[in-house]
């Protein structure tokens, strides 16, 4: 991925990773737009960042986000990374009577279609780019699951899919795709930005960085703390790590 001279929209970015990301490449002299559904959290982002601009997305509702493309693509023409981090995270008792599902059609919604649906919405624009590129947030959990959050680590496992076959469809064109997959990383996702067992949100960001900046041609941006549970299946390790992970309590 190219680091310097892009306009990046990152969905999420009022806290957590998307912040991170967020002021790592504004550092870099990028122009970057973060968005979100809580203006508050976006102004703080803004306010500390100068230069850096805020913009309203609900990502669960189908015509905000046509309305979305419209509006960010006019302001910023010259748009060419898309960063799809926004997500949920939420406990499910799937045994639990009557069963509920709000829960799990409110992570769907956002982590699966939202992605989606901003990604078709935009990709016209992006290919029309000289260069763009879209970069798709996952997580460890999408490689071993952890039933605590069974709709959660769905929705990333069918990310990665979807990620692999949009980047297997654009091949050859402008546009690269990346996943980045975290793993479990001190943000206020449930409960990791209080579990002493969570990476370090700033050293997770240095560790991307990194990556990004010395591998300009990766596809999957993997830090070392997530290699575990994204190559648990091709180590022959995935049942340790499944029994693991879901033994104690559990890392995202």
């Amino acid at each position: 991925m190219k680091l310097t001279g892009n306009t990046i929209l990152i969905t999420g970015g009022g806290t957590g990773i998307g912040r991170g990301l967020a002021e790592s490449f504004h550092a870099l002299g990028n122009q970057v737009i973060v968005a979100g559904r809580r203006r508050k959290a976006l102004e703080a982002v803004t306010s500390a960042n100068p230069g850096m601009h805020a913009m309203i997305l609900d990502i669960g509702e189908a015509s905000a986000i046509r309305d979305f493309a419209e509006d960010v693509t006019g302001r910023f023409p010259a748009l060419n990374v898309l960063i799809n981090n926004a997500g949920i995270m939420r406990a499910e008792q799937l045994t639990a009577h009557p069963a509920g599902l709000d829960d799990a059609e409110a992570i769907l919604t956002t982590n699966l279609l939202g992605p989606i649906r901003l990604t078709a919405a935009l990709l016209p624009h992006l290919q029309r780019q000289a260069y763009a590129a879209i970069l798709n947030v996952t997580s460890g959990l999408a490689f071993v699951p952890m039933a605590l959050t069974p709709t959660y680590c769905a929705t990333k496992a069918a990310l990665h899919s979807y990620t692999q076959s949009l980047r297997h469809q654009l091949r050859g064109g402008a546009v690269d795709v990346l996943e980045v997959i975290p793993p479990y990383v001190a943000t206020h996702l449930m409960d990791g930005a209080s579990d002493p067992r969570a990476m370090p949100l700033a050293r997770y960001i240095a560790e991307v960085m990194e990556i990004l900046k010395t591998q300009p041609a990766v596809t999957e941006v993997c830090v070392e703390n997530v290699k575990r549970l994204r190559f648990a299946a091709e180590g022959g390790n995935y049942d340790a790590v499944y029994s693991l992970l879901n033994e104690a309590r559990p890392a995202h």
